[in-house]
């Protein structure tokens, strides 16, 4: 049986793989702002992407989150030795202080019910310091990135280094 294509691409595939991994929330309203961020500030066009809710958080052993947490890890580590990764952009993201609730990742919605966003935030700081702590034992040398996307009351989409705390990278 023949089956008849319903789009062509007018982009073949690509035989190069890239070498950078962008793990973020599967959140889909961030996306071109996530997007305008890789390409304009970080020079990012092209790289693997591990999308799920919480994004970076899912490597994160969180409460009731260990299992789930243990097979994020696997997956990462498997894309990371199978694909060559050289650097790694771990991306968080929530409202900003005075920014939409509705803006507040669901995943630390739900782990954190009645927390506020800043006790969310600091949830997720302490995220970032756990997974590169334990999310690259056994994996070879990378580069890491860790930003926050903080949704502005104007919608705008503010991005900060939570490596080099006080450091805001502003996606133009």
């Amino acid at each position: 049986m023949s089956v008849i294509p319903v789009y062509i691409s007018r982009k073949p595939w690509s035989s190069t793989r890239p070498r950078t991994l962008v793990v973020a929330c599967s959140d889909g309203r961030l996306q071109e702002s996530m997007d305008d961020f890789l390409e304009q500030h970080m020079g990012v066009l092209a790289y693997d992407r591990l999308y799920a809710p919480g994004g970076p958080g899912a490597l994160a052993a969180c409460g009731f989150e260990l299992l789930r947490a243990d097979q994020f890890r696997r997956e990462f580590a498997f894309l990371m030795r199978a694909h060559g990764t050289e650097e790694v952009i771990l991306l968080f993201h929530g409202a900003g202080e005075d920014g939409p609730e509705n803006a507040v990742c669901a995943h630390y919605r739900r782990l954190l019910p009645q927390g506020s966003r800043q006790e969310i935030a600091q949830q997720q700081e302490r995220d970032a310091e756990e997974v590169l702590r334990q999310g690259f034992l056994g994996l070879p040398q990378v580069r890491v990135h860790v930003y926050r996307a903080e949704v502005q009351p104007d919608s705008t989409v503010r991005f900060v280094d939570l490596l080099r705390p006080g450091v805001d990278k502003e996606a133009e």
